[in-house]
């Protein structure tokens, strides 16, 4: 199949474009590491790429190391000027006061982020507006109650409030002393009787708590 005219163009201008990346870069890189970082942007094959990586080699510009069975290329450092101490102190320098900002904007970014999570979980102005609304019309209601209460012609005081205690504990008494009565009479009468209590309770119309689901309160 003929090779397109642009990916043509791109393999004739291979070496340039890898020895311009090698140089700037300045690191070591497998053939596949180079495809694939300039595959998308020069639309160069892998076979290019192998091949003009090769040449550039033989050519002497790149030079080439063997680990294995994989080859790496970098730049000729013979061509870059040699660093001072003093040059590779204000590197080093510069690299910390770098990665002291990137810390430092990194930091930043966290912080941000957190906010805005919050600013998005948080109510809008609408919703706010609703919900002050909801709780106003909430108080006025629980107002209004209010004052219907205040404005009850009489009210319960503490002394009548315990004296319907006093008669609902003295009620709760009777009601438990007249359900034992009943039942002991009951029982008198079932020992001579020659039918079950249940038909007992039929014949005669008795009606107990255990029918209407009721128990005597606690006193």
């Amino acid at each position: 199949m003929a090779m397109s005219k642009g990916r043509a163009e791109a393999a004739a201008g291979a070496s340039g474009i890898l020895l311009r990346y090698l140089q700037e870069q300045n690191r070591p890189y497998s053939a596949q590491d180079v495809f694939g970082n300039l595959q998308r942007e020069h639309g160069l094959g892998k076979a290019a790429v192998v091949k003009a990586l090769e040449q550039l080699a033989q050519q002497g510009k790149i030079r080439e190391k063997t680990y294995g069975k994989q080859k790496v290329y970098f730049a000729d450092q013979d061509q870059f000027d040699t660093v001072s101490d003093a040059d590779l102190q204000s590197l080093d320098a510069k690299i910390v006061a770098l990665t002291m900002k990137v810390q430092s904007l990194q930091q930043s970014c966290r912080h941000m982020e957190a906010e805005l999570k919050e600013l998005t979980s948080a109510l809008t102005t609408p919703e706010m507006q609703r919900e002050i609304a909801q709780l106003k019309a909430e108080c006025a209601g629980f107002a209004e109650r209010l004052r219907g209460i205040k404005a009850a012609p009489k009210h319960v005081t503490p002394e009548e409030k315990e004296q319907v205690h006093r008669e609902r504990q003295r009620f709760c008494r009777e009601w438990r002393m007249r359900k034992r009565m009943a039942n002991e009479l009951c029982e008198a009468i079932l020992e001579g009787y020659p039918k079950s209590k249940k038909q007992f309770f039929e014949e005669v119309g008795i009606e107990t708590d255990e029918d209407h689901n009721v128990v005597p309160p606690d006193p």
